[in-house]
């Protein structure tokens, strides 16, 4: 999710040539043995969650946020190949055009970076790092709703929110965020239809290895860059 802050941030990564942009691997890898160690995200999270979707429109419905451009992205967009709308749906995918990144996608309030694009010292704590593994952009998350299971990348920031680390990678029972519905995750249209969500709803969601995805749709489509 977009917010007004991002445009400086994002003009910021890309002229750092030592950022992470979600790439294949963060250049902020550590050699710290001890960096992340008594961390686990195998439990499962509860929260309002919401539905959004690349290429959505600024509305009163997403606080006026919108989503032509992630966090990570500014031209997301483009990069994902066309607007994925949740009214016009193929099947999993969006009608009219094939998605260059996955289908399968969600946003969470915690950014690595901060507004100067420098690498926060709380990312040091995050699960993986240093093992040359992505920080955030492209992590996979297992959503539940009603006794289903979804899996999706991370591909963007919010709802509400870039600094909630406690809540995506600490103990945190609650999002901080206290906006509209409160919600501590976005998910895709995709993720949405396959869970049978209707509308926003209350999931539980929790990190998972890629190793750990079984197969399915959201393996069809699945984003490196």
């Amino acid at each position: 999710m977009y917010n007004l802050k991002r445009g400086f941030a994002i003009a910021v990564l890309l002229a750092a040539t030592s950022c992470y942009l979600g790439t294949h691997v963060s250049a902020y890898a550590s050699h710290d043995p001890a960096a992340g160690q008594g961390m686990t995200m195998s439990t499962f999270k509860k929260t309002m969650t919401t539905v959004f979707w690349v290429g959505e429109d600024a509305n009163d419905d997403n606080g006026h946020i919108h989503n032509h451009a992630s966090y990570w992205d500014p031209h997301w967009l483009k990069s994902f190949g066309g607007i994925d709308s949740p009214k016009h749906r193929k099947g999993f995918m969006p009608a009219g055009f094939r998605p260059k990144e996955n289908p399968f996608y969600i946003a969470l309030p915690f950014a690595e970076v901060d507004q100067n694009g420098k690498l926060k010292p709380v990312a040091k704590k995050i699960p993986g790092f240093g093992e040359g593994k992505p920080l955030t952009k492209n992590r996979w998350v297992e959503v539940r709703y009603k006794g289903k299971s979804v899996y999706a990348q991370w591909a963007d920031v919010g709802p509400f929110g870039e600094d909630d680390f406690d809540w995506v990678f600490g103990s945190a029972a609650k999002p901080r965020n206290k906006e509209g519905e409160k919600a501590g995750l976005d998910i895709s249209p995709a993720a949405a239809q396959y869970l049978g969500m209707s509308d926003n709803d209350k999931t539980e969601w929790r990190f998972v290895e890629e190793n750990e995805v079984p197969d399915g749709p959201w393996k069809t489509v699945v984003t490196r860059s």
